[in-house]
C-alpha cells in the first residue's frame, strides 16, 4: 500500500468568536484537517491542533511542505514516517508548535489508515482498552455552556453567572468542571493584572467565582482551575494558596510552560495537584518536567505533541514517574476521536476533557458521527475502525482544500 495524495483542508466553522485572553484579542476557530489517501482506496483523517488562537495559516503551509515528503510511502510504517518528518525536515528536529502540529496531523491520519486496514479501532492496535468508560469534565465554562450559547454572553463575570452555568452542568450528569477564573475582570473599567505581586481585589474576584461553584455543587463535585499561563510564579503561588481551601482537584498551567523550573517552584509552594502540558511537545519537551516531579497530571495535546504515536509514549513515560495523564482536547471531532483512542488504552488515565465548544451543533455537524459527548458524565469509546471519525463529504466540498500528489 502506498500514499498517493494528501488533502489539506480548513473546514468551515460557525461565526462564533470570543476574547481569547485577558489582552482582549479575538480568537478564531479554524480547524485544520488532513486526509491521507492510498492506492488501496483507504483514507485516514488527522488534525493539526491550531483550531484556536493565531496560527492556522502557518500550520496549513507546513502541512503542504511535509505532505510532499510522504507521497509514495507505505502508510503502515508509521514510526518510520514520524522519524523522517522529525529528522529530515530541518525544522522538525528543532521542534515548536507549527512543525509538530503538522507531524501530529499526519501521524493521526496514518493510525486511522492502519486501523481501517486491519478493521480495528486504533485502541486495539495500541494494546487494547484499560478503560471502557471515561469520566469526563465540562471544560472552559467561563465561555458559557450549551449547544447554542448566547453570542452576547460568551464571557461569564459574576458569581451568579457561574452558579447558573454550574447548575446546567450538574443537570447533565457531570461531577466535575474546569474554568479559568482570572481570564478577565468584573468589568472593562477594572484594572486587571494577573501577574504578581497581586492586588487583593484581583484575588478576591477570582476566589468568589470559584466559591460560588463550590457552594452550589457541594464538596463531592470536583473543580479544576485552569490559569492558561496568564500568571507568573509569584502570582500563581498567591492564587494557588488562596484557592486551596475551596477544594481544587488540580491547578492547570499556572505558569509559562517554556521554563520547567517555574512549575517546580509553584509545586513546592502550593498545596494543590499541578497539571500542564498542552503547550509542550514530544518526549523531549516533557522530560525535565517529569524528572523534576513538577506535575501530578500531564496533559499532552496529541494534535500538537506529536500525534497518537508520541502522545502514547509521553503518557507511558509519565506512568514511570507516578504521573496521571489526560489528553488536552480543543479541536474538531477528529481531535476528540483521536484523543479517545489513547485515553482508552493508558492505565494512568485520569479524566477526559469536554471542551465547551464541542457542544455547538454546527461544529458537531461537520463530522460523520455524533457520539463523542458524554452521557451522565461518562463517555463510551466508539469501536469503529481507525479513529472512528471522518469529516462529511459535503463539508469537505465547502472547505479550503489543497491536494499534494
Amino acid at each position: 500500500m502506498k500514499i498517493t495524495s494528501v488533502d489539506i483542508m480548513k473546514i468551515p466553522s460557525p461565526d462564533v468568536s470570543f476574547s481569547g485572553n485577558g489582552a482582549g484579542s479575538q480568537e478564531d476557530w479554524s480547524p485544520i484537517i488532513v486526509r491521507i489517501n492510498t492506492d488501496a482506496d483507504i483514507s485516514g483523517f488527522g488534525e493539526a491542533g491550531l483550531a484556536y488562537g493565531k496560527g492556522w495559516h502557518a500550520g496549513y503551509g507546513m502541512l503542504e511542505d511535509f505532505a510532499q515528503m510522504i507521497i509514495g510511502d507505505d502508510p503502515l510504517n508509521i514510526e518510520k514516517i514520524w522519524d523522517k518528518l522529525q529528522r529530515q525536515t530541518y525544522w522538525g528536529i528543532a521542534g515548536g508548535v507549527i512543525p509538530y502540529a503538522a507531524i501530529s496531523a499526519i501521524d493521526i491520519a496514518l493510525w486511522d489508515i492502519k486501523g481501517k486496514y486491519y478493521r480495528a479501532p486504533v485502541y486495539e492496535l495500541l494494546g487494547g482498552k484499560t478503560n471502557d468508560y471515561l469520566r469526563s469534565y465540562a471544560s472552559q465554562i467561563q465561555y458559557n455552556w450549551g449547544e447554542q450559547p448566547d453570542p452576547n454572553q460568551l464571557k461569564l463575570n459574576t458569581p451568579q453567572d457561574y452558579r447558573t452555568v454550574t447548575q446546567k452542568i450538574i443537570d447533565q450528569g457531570y461531577d466535575c468542571l474546569k474554568f479559568d477564573p482570572i481570564m478577565w475582570g468584573e468589568n472593562e473599567h477594572q484594572v486587571w493584572k494577573t501577574k504578581g505581586p497581586l492586588n487583593h481585589q484581583v484575588i478576591q474576584v477570582a476566589y468568589e467565582r470559584i466559591k460560588a461553584i463550590r457552594e452550589l455543587a457541594g464538596p463531592d463535585f470536583d473543580i479544576i482551575i485552569d490559569m492558561h499561563a496568564n500568571s507568573d510564579t509569584t502570582a500563581a503561588i498567591q492564587f494557588g494558596q488562596a484557592f486551596a481551601p475551596l477544594g481544587i482537584l488540580y491547578y492547570e498551567e499556572p505558569v509559562d510552560p517554556l521554563n520547567p523550573s517555574f512549575y517546580k517552584q509553584v509545586k513546592d509552594n502550593v498545596p494543590l495537584a499541578i497539571a500542564g502540558g498542552e503547550r509542550n511537545f514530544t518526549r523531549w519537551g516533557f522530560r525535565q518536567l517529569f524528572e523534576d516531579h513538577a506535575l501530578d497530571i500531564v496533559q499532552p495535546d496529541l494534535t500538537l505533541a506529536g500525534g497518537i504515536s508520541e502522545t502514547k509514549k509521553i503518557c507511558d513515560m509519565a506512568y514511570t514517574y507516578d504521573i496521571n495523564a489526560q489528553i488536552h482536547v480543543c479541536g474538531s471531532p477528529i481531535a476528540i476521536a483521536a484523543a479517545l483512542q489513547v485515553e482508552a488504552v493508558i492505565p494512568n488515565f485520569y479524566i477526559h476533557e469536554v471542551y465547551q465548544r464541542v457542544l455547538y451543533q454546527k461544529d458537531r455537524q461537520v463530522a460523520l458521527y455524533d457520539d463523542l459527548l458524554p452521557q451522565k458524565g461518562r463517555i463510551k469509546i466508539p469501536d469503529r475502525p481507525g479513529i472512528g471519525q471522518e469529516i462529511k463529504p459535503d463539508v469537505i466540498r465547502q472547505s479550503k482544500v489543497t491536494t499534494i500528489k
